[in-house]
């Protein structure tokens, strides 16, 4: 009888800087029924470095299953660093807005010097979250919910988290990776420069590039676009034994 072959139905997400995984729930609501996702979470009360997240993403994405992770914004450099190791049941990456070093290098200085612990105690205004990260005119539901988000996380963490973005680079991991890889950018990113789908193109030639009219946060302003690309690409993956 001949094997069947089956595209991977189940995805690890890796959370943005909130590291909580609550605002996954449109994505995954928009997802087909006979998908799955398992949901990465990083703790809300001590800052954790790059280096000591990895074991959070080890220990929660599937260890036989064959799987997709998907990663968006502050989670990318970890996606990239697990894919390196080359498991055998990673299917493929997908990178939602995301990096591989420093995004902000032209404002690097600026945010240093302000991203401090009593920033993140202050509430942001509506204004400030849809200009940056919701885009305009943004659901009430889901600007609660991304206050909602950060507000479980400790002001230190979330200052220490954005100073590692700046210190980031897993270039060197992206070279390493040999499963195939989508990006999916936010057209109407405010956040990143556009130079970082530029560069995993660049290390990564074989890097499929799909863009979402969308803000920085898009999985969450536009779960059902971003499902469909994600799924298309899935499901175009060479065929592998089930």
């Amino acid at each position: 009888m001949a094997a069947l072959y089956l595209a991977p139905k189940h995805l690890a997400l890796l959370p943005g800087l909130d590291g909580t995984g609550d605002l996954f729930a449109d994505f995954i609501a928009a997802l087909p029924e006979s998908w799955t996702a398992t949901t990465v979470t990083y703790p809300t009360d001590r800052f954790l470095r790059y280096a000591d997240l990895r074991p959070f993403v080890s220990a929660a994405v599937p260890q036989v299953e064959r799987f997709v992770l998907v990663a968006e914004s502050f989670s990318a450099p970890l996606a990239v660093w697990y894919a390196a190791t080359n498991p055998r049941n990673l299917a493929a990456v997908v990178i939602c807005a995301g990096f591989v070093r420093n995004p902000l290098r032209g404002w690097s200085g600026a945010v240093r010097a302000v991203a401090k612990p009593w920033l993140f105690k202050l509430k942001p205004p509506r204004t400030i979250l849809e200009y940056f990260l919701l885009g305009q005119h943004a659901p009430f539901g889901l600007l609660h919910s991304l206050r909602h988000a950060l507000q479980k996380v400790s002001p230190s963490v979330l200052s220490g988290r954005l100073q590692e973005v700046l210190d980031c680079d897993v270039r060197d991991d992206l070279r390493r990776t040999t499963v195939p890889l989508l990006y999916v950018e936010a057209t109407y990113d405010r956040l990143l420069s556009f130079s970082c789908k530029d560069e995993f193109s660049q290390l990564r030639p074989d890097t499929v590039l799909r863009s979402i009219p969308a803000p920085h946060l898009l999985l969450q302003r536009e779960p059902q676009k971003a499902a469909t690309v994600i799924i298309a690409f899935i499901e175009s993956l060479p065929s592998s034994p089930d």
